[in-house]
């Protein structure tokens, strides 16, 4: 007999060999008809296979992340056996499930993938799903495996072979179809009830452009018909709400081949927006106790080889540039910088904690097919600040930090968010970490303990830290249920001994800073990308780049409106008159799509009493007011920062 330790802490003896599924019956057969798969000590494994011995078993539904991946893997793999039903002779490469869906990588030939070639291709998924082929897993010898894709001379499996050692490969089959792969699958395909391929495009063998290109088809599937409506319509509302197109529109940001990819050019209204974030973080920062310090551009080799991010971080930096004999990087992080400026001037535990912050601009080199819009770029502003505190004053401090980003939840309607505790990989420390297994240790557990201690939701993730110690990925979602990564927060134990950084403590004793590396706002490019989709373009009054339209009724109010709008920019509200000769349905519909706050509108009436007409952007008329009424209304508003749009 083994036991099995269920998520509750209750534990169950079964039958040496007993599959999660038979547990699953054993509890109750209405639970067993929704695992898709199983969590064993950890690892997620087909819910078919035995176990062996004692283990810990947590059942996965569609409802668990681990449950989704499986299914959406499965269902690459339904979608080949479409394929090659239809196409015969078609080669696979890799399938893997994504956060949304999946995707397979194909050889087909000087066959070309048409849009409908994808309405035949789910129909034939639908049909495939409803014969309930189980997925079958077989270990199999290497040289068997090498001699099947021999006889189907299909060069892709063979080259995935070259890695593998036996008792490492496995084949998975259902139906009339079979592939290499390590699973895990759903029990049967009767599971995808909803289907959808939503793309065609091509991929390089391996992602090199010297490759072969092969077609790489997307798709999505649900349990049942509801969630697939739900997720196209929400597609669709994340088509109008696409940063990109939205950009474009309200004048934000541009994009120019000869300046380059990657590196966004900000038009007037953008620029607005960038300079009002900043002023928010100067304000919260300065009342947070933290100095302004600005750092070049570029720095010599030597300095960076003295941080650990050459070699550790080379690939996601630009080459180096020789001047004079030496090398030097363009920037693509502050905190080497702002270590340079804690050490220009002594230290003593009075000064501590000392906070750094700069809207410093970064450059990276992300590869040319990961740039997308504000989200992926090569030229960044990043809302950076650097903390150099005790091991005493850490929990505070990295508390306060927290709170910070609870307070720009707040301000900006943002409603569902975690953090992520990104934590290294034992196996990795001296590749990919920083070779101190006490440290890691002791590090992640103080910032564990501030998350439990302040009850902020977190999960943890293995292998994900920063390579000079642990740190926490802040995960927000958009209105449409969108997530995105905004910002992080870390904590350093190597970089101040690397730089020699120290301060004097009570004792009298040099000694080395903590260091918390922390970026509430992330960066200007992804943050605004993010508002433009949570916002859909309309931004709060305070945010957005014109907060009031003039809208005179005819050149004969011309005088008047500007007479407004002077009165306006005294106040510091920014607006501006449309004097276009367009009748004012125009002027109102063309404002609205502009997404502008408030509208004035002015004629005879409103000139002879000295008032305006006003309209709430996407609420219509909002009543005749005098001009001095209306700025002392939307003044507290602005000054509030408030989220009303």
């Amino acid at each position: 007999m083994i036991k099995i330790t269920l998520p509750d802490g209750s534990v169950r003896e079964y039958t040496q060999g007993s599959s999660a599924m038979d547990i699953a019956k054993s509890i109750s057969e209405g639970l067993a008809r929704k695992v898709l798969a199983a969590e064993v000590n950890g690892a997620v494994i087909d819910a078919s296979r035995g176990i062996t011995a004692d283990s810990s078993l947590k059942l996965l539904t569609w409802d668990d992340n681990s449950g989704k991946n499986t299914f959406w893997h499965s269902s690459a793999h339904l979608m080949a056996e479409a394929v090659e039903a239809l196409f015969p002779g078609v080669k696979f490469w890799v399938g893997p499930a994504l956060e949304k869906g999946f995707y397979y990588d194909m050889d087909l030939g000087d066959r070309k993938l048409t849009e409908e070639d994808l309405t035949t291709l789910e129909k034939k998924m639908q049909e495939l799903a409803k014969q309930n082929s189980q997925f079958v897993r077989k270990e199999i010898a290497k040289n068997e495996a090498i001699t099947y894709f021999i006889d189907k001379n299909d060069e892709y499996k063979l080259d995935l072979l070259q890695n593998l050692k036996d008792g490492e490969i496995t084949f998975y089959s259902q139906g009339g179809f079979t592939d290499l792969c390590r699973g895990p699958h759903i029990p049967h395909t009767g599971f995808i009830k909803a289907i959808k391929l939503t793309n065609i495009a091509g991929a390089y063998w391996k992602g090199d452009e010297k490759n072969k290109q092969l077609t790489r088809l997307y798709g999505i599937t649900f349990p049942n018909q509801k969630e697939l409506d739900e997720y196209l319509l929400m597609l669709e509302e994340a088509k109008k709400r696409d940063h990109r197109k939205l950009g474009k529109e309200l004048g934000i940001f541009t994009m120019d081949d000869d300046v380059g990819p990657g590196l966004p050019l900000w038009l007037p209204n953008g620029t607005i927006i960038i300079e009002e974030l900043e002023k928010l973080a100067k304000e919260t920062e300065s009342d947070a106790g933290y100095k302004r310090v600005v750092t070049p551009h570029i720095a010599k080799e030597s300095m960076y080889l003295t941080s650990g991010h050459l070699p550790y971080y080379a690939d996601s930096m630009f080459p180096a540039m020789e001047m004079d004999g030496e090398k030097y990087y363009l920037k693509a992080m502050n905190c080497p910088h702002h270590h340079k400026i804690f050490d220009a001037e002594p230290k003593s535990y009075k000064d501590l904690p000392y906070r750094l912050a700069e809207y410093g601009t970064c450059y990276r080199y992300e590869q040319s097919g990961e740039l997308f819009g504000l989200m992926r770029v090569r030229c960044l502003h990043m809302n950076d600040a650097h903390i150099y505190c005790t091991k005493e004053q850490f929990a505070d401090e990295f508390r306060a930090v927290n709170d910070m980003y609870l307070k720009y939840f707040k301000i900006f309607g943002i409603d569902k968010y975690i953090m992520r505790l990104s934590l290294h990989d034992p196996e990795k420390l001296g590749q990919k970490y920083i070779n101190e297994p006490a440290l890691w240790l002791e590090t992640e557990e103080l910032v564990r303990s501030v998350l439990i201690e302040s009850n902020i939701p977190y999960v943890e993730v293995k292998g994900e830290g920063a390579f000079y110690g642990p740190k926490i990925d802040v995960q927000i979602w958009s209105a449409i249920g969108r997530e995105f990564t905004l910002a992080t927060n870390q904590v350093d134990f190597a970089q101040g001994r690397r730089f020699k950084l120290a301060f004097t403590n009570k004792e009298n004793q040099p000694e080395v800073p903590l260091i918390i590396h922390r970026a509430p706002l992330g960066t200007h490019e992804r943050f605004i990308g993010f508002l433009l989709e949570h916002y859909a373009g309309k931004f709060p009054l305070w945010l957005a780049p014109t907060q009031v339209k003039i809208l005179p009724i005819s050149d004969k109010y011309l005088p008047y409106a500007q007479t407004l709008l002077q009165q306006l920019k005294k106040a510091d509200i920014r607006a501006a008159v449309d004097d276009r000769n367009e009748k004012i349905g125009k002027k109102i519909r063309d404002t609205e799509l502009m997404k502008v706050p408030y509208m004035l509108v002015v004629g005879e009436k409103e000139m002879t009493e000295e008032k305006v007409a006003i309209r709430r952007q996407g609420k219509g008329d909002a009543g005749v007011k005098s001009l001095e009424e209306f700025i002392a209304e939307i003044s507290v508003e602005i000054k509030e920062r408030s989220a009303d749009i």
